[in-house]
């Protein structure tokens, strides 16, 4: 628990800085939320392949993370940084079940189809393959998630938060692709960071809980 009020209070700060324009304040506090997951993960989750995989895929978004953060030409570094940790998101689920579950993969494919159109629509210009690249990276991963509900083997409330959390997630880089791409809007910064980071969170309760009946 103490994990998770540091990462709300350095949240928090983030959140100040980001609405104040205070650079400085946002660059050391943006970590925080990702880092106190990170730990709060390897002390509570019970070791396996489905944990190195979510720690690799934190230490990747926190990459991305300060990528986007230190500088708007890092861009194309940190949406590589966010896809190489969806891929890892997607190998933990992968170790859970590989079924196909056409279910779950229609409503993935046609979140990304729209997200993708969207966006384009916008103008993307070179970064026209990185973005496709990415929307079908995200598709993948939330059809992964989503695949896992209605398995037996790793517990019911570490598949549902796990969706939970994947979906949050690109919801967030939903936004994000919007504000940048499409129409920039007042509240992005708060609903991005606000998805995002329970996306995260999610996702790493997902492996707390992981072998939990």
């Amino acid at each position: 628990m103490q994990w998770l009020l540091i990462g709300l209070a350095g949240a928090l700060a983030y959140l100040y800085g980001d609405a104040n324009d205070l650079a400085t304040l946002c660059l050391w506090t943006k970590p925080v939320p990702i880092l106190a997951l990170l730990a709060w993960l390897v002390r509570s989750a019970p070791p396996g392949h489905y944990r190195r995989w979510i720690v690799l895929g934190l230490l990747l978004c926190l990459a991305g993370d300060m990528l986007l953060q230190g500088s708007p030409d890092f861009f194309v570094f940190g949406l590589g940084a966010f896809l190489l940790g969806h891929l890892a998101y997607i190998g933990a689920y992968l170790s859970d079940t590989r079924r196909l579950a056409p279910r779950a993969l229609l409503p993935a494919v046609l979140f990304g189809a729209g997200m993708f159109a969207v966006l384009a629509r916008g103008g993307l210009g070179g970064l026209l393959v990185p973005v496709a690249l990415y929307a079908l990276t995200i598709s993948a991963m939330l059809w992964r998630a989503l695949a896992r509900l209605g398995t037996r083997g790793p517990g019911r409330r570490s598949v549902r938060v796990a969706a939970a959390g994947a979906l949050c997630f690109v919801v967030s880089d939903s936004l994000l692709g919007i504000n940048r791409f499409v129409a920039p809007f007042e509240t992005a910064g708060l609903a991005i960071m606000l998805t995002y980071w329970l996306g995260q969170l999610g996702i790493v309760a997902s492996a707390v809980l992981h072998g939990r009946r």
